[in-house]
């Protein structure tokens, strides 16, 4: 069992080296993977749909003579709505009620206050105009994320919601479709790659630009997207899938295997982490790894991610696991506890929290309502999971009254003048010279 996954004390002297050693990722970029991105996305500048033509032509073997013949007419994707089994859509609707039913609570509205003298300071939300979605295609199809992705934007209000999808050989995921019907998406392209993202940032003669380009991607793809951030917003680059689950020792061992498992089934990189005060639960849960991993489709997927990357870890207490979590800053944190709420004023950092025996990680992945995609890698030390506000943004409001002039440019005028702008300190005495009201 102990060569199934790593066992660590985090009381042993050198357990933060181990700790360590344990969260490093290689994140050194490829560089064929860059120069080739590079490449593409200068191809897709300069030549626009001719270049996407050729792309799609080399890549997904799909012979188009111009763009718009690779656009999917919407009545395609209603129809492959209504080809889904009944089970099927009725589960996607389901899903897709609940996110939108979540993410409008997120929705922020503009505000304003009034001081003293007239001036009135506040801020503006506006949605984006265009928005990007990128959705894998062929095997690697998920349309859980197709939701997580476009109902958030359209509950923000974006005007026109572009998805781009690869199709190899032409064959396009009827799922897909259907998540797009159900979720607002206003066009579909059956382009994918860097190219597509390149699409989406700088516009063809067939495509126009977007101002942000959010989904997930293969390595091209998300190299593709750091290439082009700047010049449109993009979501996040995600790494690896992670879950680290605080366990108090009572939670049957079954279930915290398997949800070890949900996260490790997705690449041999996915990291799965469990902290638990109780060394013989650890033994449990270590017996039920290695009597339920036989039976995984996904088997040798999962052993090598927990292998590589997992870890069995006893803590002193469930708050020193807590302390651990922050450090670890984990994408998926399930709180597996007896009074899950004692522990939360203690976590600051993660990216979903799932309080709770019965609240798996797997349910928020599709239908829980909370959006799924999730800041990865530590970074959920200072970013946040997709929300209605990446697709808004907000405008300050000044409108300054006469007599707010008077006050706010003698301390413009003051502090322009120490950092040797006369301009500024100029601007702020004439409205100081207008005594008229007029505002």
């Amino acid at each position: 069992m102990s060569a199934l996954i790593s066992r660590l004390n985090a009381s042993d002297p050198d357990f933060q080296a181990q700790l360590k050693t344990l969260l490093h990722v290689d994140a050194a970029q490829d560089d064929s993977i860059e120069a080739a991105t590079a490449g593409i996305l200068a191809n897709v500048r300069e030549h626009g749909d001719a270049a996407l033509l050729d792309y799609t032509r080399q890549f997904d073997r799909v012979d188009a003579k111009t763009v718009a013949e690779l656009e999917i007419d919407p009545a395609v994707w209603q129809q492959a709505l209504n080809n889904l089994p009944l089970d099927q859509r009725k589960a996607l609707e389901a899903a897709a009620d609940r996110v939108r039913q979540y993410h409008l609570k997120q929705r922020q509205e503009s505000w304003s206050y009034v001081e003293a003298d007239g001036t009135r300071l506040g801020q503006q939300i506006t949605p984006l105009d265009r928005a990007g979605l990128y959705v894998p295609g062929g095997k690697a199809a998920y349309p859980s994320s197709v939701l997580m992705n476009a109902i958030p934007a359209k509950v923000a209000g974006v005007s026109v919601l572009t998805m781009v999808t690869p199709t190899p050989d032409g064959t396009q995921n009827p799922l897909v479709l259907a998540a797009a019907a159900i979720s607002g998406v206003d066009r579909i392209y059956a382009i994918g790659g860097a190219q597509a993202v390149g699409a989406l940032a700088y516009g063809t003669e067939t495509i126009t630009a977007v101002d942000k380009i959010v989904g997930p991607g293969n390595a091209y793809v998300a190299a593709a997207k750091r290439r082009v951030f700047g010049v449109v917003g993009i979501d996040m680059i995600a790494g690896p899938s992670e879950i680290l689950i605080i366990c108090d020792g009572q939670t049957p061992a079954d279930w915290i295997a398997m949800d070890l498992f949900s996260q490790a089934e997705h690449d041999e990189l996915a990291q799965a982490i469990l902290l638990c005060p109780d060394a013989d639960y650890l033994d449990a849960v270590a017996a039920s790894i290695a009597r339920l991993l036989p039976t995984m489709p996904r088997a040798t997927i999962i052993a090598t991610s927990l292998k590589n990357r997992g870890a069995l870890i006893k803590v002193a207490s469930l708050e020193e696991a807590c302390e651990i979590s922050n450090q670890i800053a984990p994408e998926h944190l399930e709180v597996s506890v007896v009074d899950p709420e004692a522990l939360l004023p203690l976590l600051r950092h993660a990216g979903a929290i799932f309080m709770g025996r019965h609240s798996s990680e797997s349910l928020g992945d599709y239908c829980a309502g909370p959006n799924h995609v999730l800041p990865t890698s530590r970074t959920a030390r200072f970013s946040s999971p997709l929300g209605v506000y990446d697709f808004q943004k907000r405008s300050s409001i000044i409108h300054v009254s006469s007599a707010g002039a008077q006050t706010m440019g003698a301390i413009a005028d003051t502090l322009a003048m120490g950092e040797g702008l006369q301009a500024h300190a100029q601007s702020a005495r004439y409205r100081m010279q207008d005594q008229s009201g007029n505002d």
